[in-house]
């Protein structure tokens, strides 16, 4: 009786190419770009790197695909003093949010003085705490309880479309729940290497560093 022969297929995983050598904003968008690279080469072929990652990204992406350096349709200005000074400055429940807002030390200090050693920032608290310049850490302190309650019912954070990290975490922790964290992010590192989208599948975990 012949004995099978199992064939093993090897596929080589193609590799990213230099961004100078790009042509196509589609090429481009079929790569994971670290935001330092594609404001470089923005800089690099005098497109503002102004704003998000992703702008910039659309930004390039288009320069390529008709010859013209697009300028960003809104310009935010950076804030030049800020009241509060969130690295030093004794906080209280009426201090106000503004422009300077940064989650640092000392903020974490205060929320778990108010809350307890169970507070944690988390992505949905940190945006509203940057979108809502004007409102007190007394607002803020209601806020993180309720995205607490809901989070305790089961209703899920949105997370932004833009941030494809944390979405494939927690993608990839729904399908591992025993994995670690660092689990997570060798897997990403791996995935964010290939063409397309970076989504997680379960196809990842058969992803090596080969």
């Amino acid at each position: 009786m012949a004995i099978p022969i199992t064939a093993t297929i090897t596929m080589t995983k193609p590799k990213r190419p230099p961004i100078e050598t790009i042509k196509t904003g589609q090429e481009l968008k079929n790569w994971y770009w670290l935001k330092d690279e594609i404001s470089a080469h923005a800089r690099q072929i005098k497109v503002s790197p102004a704003g998000q990652k992703f702008d910039i990204i659309d930004r390039v992406a288009h320069f390529l695909d008709t010859g013209e350096r697009r300028k960003p349709s809104q310009e935010k200005a950076r804030p030049t003093k800020t009241a509060t000074d969130w690295h030093k400055m004794p906080l209280t429940p009426a201090t106000i949010i503004d422009a300077g807002y940064r989650n640092n030390q000392n903020v974490r200090r205060f929320f778990k003085n108010e809350i307890g050693s169970r507070f944690s920032f988390n992505i949905e608290f940190m945006n509203w705490m940057k979108a809502n310049s004007g409102k007190t850490l007394a607002d803020a302190l209601d806020q993180w309880r309720a995205i607490e309650a809901k989070r305790k019912s089961g209703v899920r954070a949105e997370i932004p479309h833009h941030n494809q990290f944390n979405a494939y975490v927690q993608a990839f922790f729904d399908d591992n729940p025993g994995r670690s964290m660092d689990d997570a992010r060798h897997f990403w590192k791996l995935k964010r290497s290939l063409p397309g989208h970076n989504r997680y599948e379960r196809a990842d975990l058969e992803l090596t560093d080969d």
